[in-house]
């Protein structure tokens, strides 16, 4: 009797500590929250795992797969991208193409990011405020913007399209056709558009450096050559590291510069292999790009946790003097401005006006035969490409309209989620749940945009959504999740428990607490939560390359369509683009009042 007493009175506790532990709010959210994002971001990687070792539709035609049935299990798939006499054309060139472009792309932009934030920083240079605001521009923009213009400047009747460019038309300059096309410029304008990486980084931490380090130096009458090598570069040292390897695993996953730029002269890297290979149907190839992808983001995580994780300490703010001394520079900081704001210019705002003229071109490159019928043409253009002015074509508008939807859908899901998800950590902080959580949120960052696009499209083939909006919607809105739950985890940890505690005693109901208390102190930290992802999803391409197809068609696929072909159209496309990103970014600062340059600009 004891006994069965005994055993009642446990599963009463038992049931007890479960009934209290989900009247939490955070509990629930919580718990909901790994179980779905378990789902949403285990699941696919494990089914595009499985997929690499099954036989595909297409892929029955291949002799070594006759008398193999679909879905049957294979290793062919591997062999024939690793070990066959193919692999070297179709992987380990590839391969070898995306990392040299990526650590190329990851050199150019430390030094010319680092050089501009330690400029702005430790100098005197004339003209701060402007150049720290212009330079951040080109990140702003999409990535292939610049490689679109790019191709638009240096071009030459002698190379790709056989048609001049900017500077070809204006001064008859002709470029070396590795210098528009290949491995080289693709470097060049991803290291131009991860620059801002460096400049926050590194600009940050010279900005709040104990100015005491420097001043000891100089009273030893130590040079400054030796003061920048022995105390400025160490201290700057682990952003120098965390900013090769963001600019490294970006380039790695990459796919509109080296589509823009790498096509015409056969220059491939593993992302516009493995869309070749998943567009014919080849999907077991495909997945294993995208895994290798994956792990590649992996390693690169652990190998900055390892490295941030030797060194507890990379203080460099103390309660000590924080007057710095600028290197004085004479009359050079008047030509180092003028310099930075020449380069300034050339990746911001000559952009602009090349999409511009290009899309008034009647023939591409011509400047005397310019024309607005590409923009205002109710009927086709003379060009014979078969559709309207940008104005009157439908698919445009088609596109826009999807686009917006899109951004607006992902937007409001991930900056929701993010919300709660930022609420709960805060709330549970340090429980397993709320870590379990946190890194689930955070995942898809660290997984490039085309191989989580290839993940998606791997579970969504079974679930009968592939291609679909549903499916679009669902990978962009856990693709930038991490946004949101950052924004949200900051907002709360920064909010005291006292102001939801009052609140709490006088019986306020939770949701009224979000409504009523929380999000009103924490509007814009929140808001940037929405915009955030909004603005990313409006300029995305490879991240939507492998899943938007016809009634879903966005503005960012169908430019991809229409840059090889029709010309002046894409660039009237591509400035529309343009002009909304901007926008956005513009009506984000008004509503946040955030600046991705504050606290580095003079």
């Amino acid at each position: 009797m004891t006994e069965n007493f005994t055993a009642v009175s446990g599963k009463r506790r038992v049931m007890n500590s479960i009934k209290a532990f989900f009247t939490q709010p955070a509990n629930i959210i919580l718990t909901v929250s790994v179980v779905l994002l378990g789902f949403f971001t285990i699941y696919p990687l494990v089914l595009l795992v499985l997929d690499t070792t099954k036989v595909h539709i297409a892929e029955v035609m291949f002799k070594e797969l006759r008398g193999l049935k679909v879905g049957q299990f294979t290793f062919f798939h591997w062999y024939r991208m690793l070990l066959s006499d193919m692999s070297g054309v179709y992987f380990w060139n590839p391969l070898k193409n995306a990392v040299l472009m990526s650590v190329l792309a990851s050199f150019i932009a430390i030094i010319y990011g680092g050089v501009v934030a330690f400029l702005i920083t430790r100098t005197d240079i004339k003209a701060k405020k402007f150049i720290s605001s212009v330079f951040i521009f080109p990140y702003i923009m999409p990535s292939w913007t610049l490689a679109s213009f790019w191709k638009n400047f240096f071009q030459n009747p002698g190379i790709g399209s056989g048609t001049g460019g900017f500077l070809f038309n204006l001064l008859g300059v002709r470029v070396s056709e590795g210098f528009v096309y290949g491995l080289v410029p693709c470097a060049i304008v991803l290291g131009l558009h991860y620059a801002p990486f460096a400049y926050i980084l590194i600009g940050g931490i010279l900005r709040n450096m104990d100015a005491n380090l420097e001043e000891a130096a100089t009273i030893l009458k130590a040079s400054r050559a030796k003061i920048i090598r022995k105390i400025t570069l160490p201290i700057v040292l682990p952003a120098l590291l965390s900013t090769f390897l963001l600019v490294f695993s970006s380039s790695m996953s990459a796919y509109a510069v080296p589509q823009f730029l790498g096509g015409s002269s056969g220059f491939t890297v593993l992302t516009t292999t493995m869309k070749q290979f998943i567009n014919s149907g080849w999907y077991g190839q495909g997945y294993i790009m995208a895994i290798f992808m994956i792990i590649f983001g992996l390693v690169i995580l652990a190998i900055n946790q390892y490295a941030t994780g030797k060194r507890k300490s990379f203080t460099t703010v103390t309660g000590k003097s924080g007057q710095i001394s600028y290197i004085k520079m004479g009359g050079w900081k008047y030509a180092a401005a003028a310099i930075i704001i020449a380069l300034c210019i050339f990746c911001s705002v000559l952009p602009l006006i090349t999409f511009a003229l290009e899309s008034l071109c009647v023939i591409p490159g011509d400047y005397s035969t310019l024309t607005l019928e590409f923009w205002i043409s109710k009927t086709t253009t003379s060009s014979g490409n078969g559709i309207r002015g940008l104005f009157y074509e439908p698919q445009v508008w088609t596109a826009f309209k999807n686009s917006l939807l899109l951004s607006g859908t992902c937007a409001l899901f991930a900056g929701t989620v993010g919300i709660l998800i930022g609420y709960s950590v805060a709330k549970r902080r340090g429980t397993f749940l709320a870590k379990a959580a946190d890194n689930l949120a955070f995942l898809p960052y660290l997984m490039p945009s085309m191989a989580l696009g290839a993940a998606f499209l791997a579970i969504g083939g079974p679930l009968g959504l592939s291609k679909t909006f549903f499916l679009l919607a669902l990978v962009g809105s856990i693709k930038y999740l991490p946004f949101a739950s950052r924004s949200g985890i900051n907002a709360m940890l920064q909010l005291s428990g006292e102001i939801e505690e009052a609140a709490l005693i006088v019986n306020v109901p939770w949701w009224k607490r979000m409504v009523r208390v929380i999000f009103p102190i924490q509007r814009s930290t929140f808001i940037s939560g929405y915009l955030l992802p909004f603005t990313s999803c409006m300029r995305e391409l490879s991240l939507f390359t492998l899943l938007a197809s016809g009634s879903t068609v966005i503005l960012t696929t169908l430019l991809e369509d229409w840059q090889a072909w029709w010309t002046q159209s894409a660039n009237a496309l591509n400035l529309l683009i343009i002009i909304t990103v901007l926008a956005v970014n513009f009506i984000v600062n008004k509503l946040t009042g955030a600046s991705i340059d504050k606290g580095v600009g003079g």
